[in-house]
């Protein structure tokens, strides 16, 4: 049976607990096997009491010598008592200059008193007790998150400048830089957001026109890595040309939300749309046309378009594809069964083959399949001959070569060009 004897109203801070008759300081930290919080007490006297109700500053100083060894004690081991009590004289009972060396010596948390409002430069110092003279009781653990990026960034040398931390603010990027950024201007200072949307401006300048087209290889979602390699180095260029002083972190997130807004865009975008937007529309003339086309994938799945359906036979194709190609299913085909002609999509090698028929068979004689075989630039690459196929049929691919017939010579291509 235990009762409360003191408290603080922040509830993680450690509360002082009588349990049959002896005082015991119990915090929550660290979690168990299943992820619940954990709980650690360990006994202390009245004079460790009289210091923690009155001292708030030795109280969260205790808390933060303490935490490394709740941590130590992993999801299911016990606190080691003897190290937690060997503590409570140092830091609630010494002169301000012992508790400032005993820091020295110990592990601690120092992202919990930063949270609590220590003074960062007097903790950097070694000055733990005049740090926590602006203690709170109320944390703010954004503070605290925002400090830990900062030593990150120090760890590999790099030191925001006042617009620097405004434009990852902006972004919403300063405290995580995998976080997908997004425009908060109310996140910056007022004096500050001029310059940030000047940076801005110029990203948007850059890239003023460029798309990020969606590549279906990968899903209905998955966006051209190309394209977005292409826009964010186009951004990064004119954003250190305009802006020198940036460092690098800067400099990268106004890219990532160039970047980012564009594939949003492009993903938003009905497939038809987004084949015209890529410029893969050259026209062949009505006559030219496909009437009817089976699309497959290297699973036997087919699916049937014909000229009379409401959308672009590009379009249907590429969404098949989006549904359902996977690592295990990297061949497709576009088949005109009425005029014996095909094209088979090859992902797993960045690769074309176009198939005609060329003598049907008769009796026990097979028919005769010309086969030739090109390499493929990318998703535009294969959005473009899909297009010209569609459109052109097989005749208007001889200009998209060159095409090989020989397999050894097109496996000899496909190596160099890999080598490369």
């Amino acid at each position: 049976m235990s009762d409360i004897v003191f408290t603080r109203t922040s509830g993680w801070i450690p509360n002082v607990i009588r349990e049959d008759g002896e005082l015991k300081l119990t915090l929550g930290a660290g979690a168990d096997a299943n992820h619940e919080p954990r709980t650690f007490t360990f006994s202390i006297s009245e004079a460790h009491l009289a210091v923690i109700r009155e001292d708030l500053a030795r109280h969260l100083l205790l808390w933060s010598a303490v935490l490394p060894l709740c941590d130590a004690a992993g999801t299911r081991g016990r606190l080691d008592e003897n190290a937690a009590v060997a503590l409570l004289d140092p830091i609630l009972l010494a002169a301000p200059a012992d508790v400032d060396a005993l820091f020295q010596r110990i592990r601690w948390d120092r992202g919990r008193l930063i949270a609590h409002g220590a003074d960062i430069d007097l903790l950097e110092r070694g000055r733990v007790c005049a740090a926590m003279r602006a203690a709170t009781e109320t944390p703010d653990g954004k503070r605290a998150q925002e400090y830990h990026a900062d030593r990150r960034r120090a760890e590999r040398g790099t030191v925001l400048g006042p617009l620097d931390a405004a434009i990852l603010r902006y972004t919403g990027q300063y405290l995580h830089g995998a976080t997908i950024p997004r425009r908060m201007p109310d996140a910056v200072a007022p004096a500050l957001l001029p310059d940030v949307i000047r940076v801005i401006a110029t990203a948007e300048q850059a890239c003023a026109g460029m798309r990020i087209g969606r590549d279906p290889r990968r899903g209905n979602r998955a966006t051209d890595k190309r394209d977005w390699d292409r826009m964010e180095t186009t951004v990064d260029a004119a954003v250190r040309r305009a802006h020198p002083g940036l460092v690098d972190d800067a400099v990268r997130t106004v890219s990532f939300l160039m970047c980012s807004e564009a594939a949003n865009r492009s993903r938003s975008t009905p497939m038809e749309d987004d084949e015209e937007a890529a410029g893969h529309h050259a026209d062949f003339g009505g006559s030219a046309r496909k009437a009817a086309l089976s699309f497959t994938d290297d699973k036997g799945l087919e699916k049937k378009w014909t000229r009379d359906s409401p959308r672009t036979a590009a379009a249907e194709f590429w969404e098949f594809v989006g549904n359902r190609a996977a690592a295990d299913n990297e061949v497709f085909t576009i088949e005109d069964e009425e005029m014996g002609e095909g094209i088979q999509l090859h992902f797993y090698a960045d690769s074309i083959a176009r198939i005609t028929t060329l003598r049907e068979g008769e009796g026990r004689s097979d028919p005769e399949y010309p086969v030739d075989y090109s390499l493929v630039d990318g998703i535009g690459g294969y959005r473009k001959l899909v297009s010209v196929f569609v459109r052109g049929g097989y005749a208007a691919l001889e200009q998209h070569g060159p095409w090989m017939s020989d397999v050894a010579e097109f496996e000899r291509a496909r190596r160099r060009r890999d080598a490369q």
